[in-house]
């Protein structure tokens, strides 16, 4: 597989994501720590160096299951992981909190899940508007003089905080939602990655599944699955993104590719800085990812997707999107 950098930290241009592992997507069946293990060997066995958790998911159940994976195969692998939704004081999961003594806390949790001396990236999960920010900087630069960390990401931070970041602890990615129905980061966000240097990890290359081209509707979800509040998923809006899938599924058979490899190999072109992550728990999921590094658009096709449409609703609820810094 081709590679990516972000910054100076080189990865398989396609990752793996490991949330689902912990049950993010409850209408795909019960989970199966031996088939999420088995799909990360299958990724590593195709070329992927790059495996993305976090404390918060599950929570903590997924970086158990990726430390158990990768246990005797460490040194094939870049782990990144994030802190800051979890309170290790009073406060416990889903509770912001990036301050220095929580930062410090949370990484040795992580350590100790992931079996590892280091974690080669380290996000802030979200930006903790309690706790300044070159607080937070500076407690995971200590962790780096100590070799704990590596590299230093953010995640869903706006310009301002990236460049505050950045000029006193280098930042070596920015994970956010990019995709075929999610382009807002092309305005100000990725500019502003390739001044300063710094590496785009895309969340949800595939919309949160709906580019699979699988989903057709939101009936087949489980009662609890977030994705029915969400709003590119309810009502009109649902109907027009399935339009925009079905352009995907045309353009895609083109060459004989499925809508997920043709979305995410669209994806590809858009630099050697930028490394999705598409998430999965399924062997044959990962196999169909991993396919589009070999897929090849013509000038024709990458026309006919950069043309299109982005989705249609907001890409969380308001709650949701009141966490993400702007």
């Amino acid at each position: 597989m081709k590679h990516a950098h972000l910054g100076s930290l080189e990865v398989s241009r396609i990752g793996l994501g490991a949330m689902t592992m912990a049950g993010t997507y409850t209408s795909e069946g019960a989970l199966h720590d031996a088939e999420s293990i088995r799909t990360i060997h299958r990724a590593l066995d195709l070329g992927v160096t790059h495996v993305d958790t976090a404390e918060i998911y599950g929570p903590f159940l997924s970086e158990e299951i990726v430390g158990r994976a990768v246990k005797d195969r460490r040194d094939e692998v870049v782990i990144a992981t994030k802190f800051g939704l979890v309170s290790h004081g009073n406060g416990g999961p889903g509770v912001v909190d990036s301050s220095p003594a929580n930062v410090k806390a949370a990484v040795e949790g992580s350590l100790r899940r992931l079996g590892t001396d280091h974690i080669d990236l380290y996000y802030q999960h979200r930006v903790d508007r309690s706790t300044p920010i070159e607080d937070t900087a500076g407690a995971v630069a200590e962790l780096i003089a100590e070799g704990k960390v590596l590299h230093f990401g953010l995640s869903e931070a706006g310009p301002g905080t990236i460049r505050r970041v950045h000029a006193m602890q280098p930042v070596t990615a920015l994970q956010t939602e990019y995709s075929l129905w999610t382009r807002d980061v092309e305005d100000e966000i990725l500019p502003l990655l390739r001044e300063l240097g710094i590496g785009l990890v895309p969340y949800s290359p595939l919309g949160h599944g709906l580019l699979t081209g699988r989903i057709r509707s939101v009936d087949d979800f489980a009662d609890d699955d977030w994705r029915k509040t969400n709003p590119r998923f309810v009502g009109e809006n649902f109907a027009r993104n399935l339009a925009l899938v079905d352009e995907v599924r045309a353009i895609g058979a083109e060459i004989g590719a499925t809508p997920a490899q043709t979305a995410l190999a669209w994806i590809l072109t858009r630099g050697h800085d930028i490394a999705p992550i598409p998430g999965t728990r399924r062997v044959a999921r990962v196999e169909e990812n991993i396919a589009a590094d070999g897929v090849e658009l013509t000038a024709d096709q990458l026309q006919r997707l950069n043309a299109l449409e982005p989705a249609a609703g907001a890409r969380h609820d308001e709650a949701n999107m009141a966490s993400i810094d702007r």
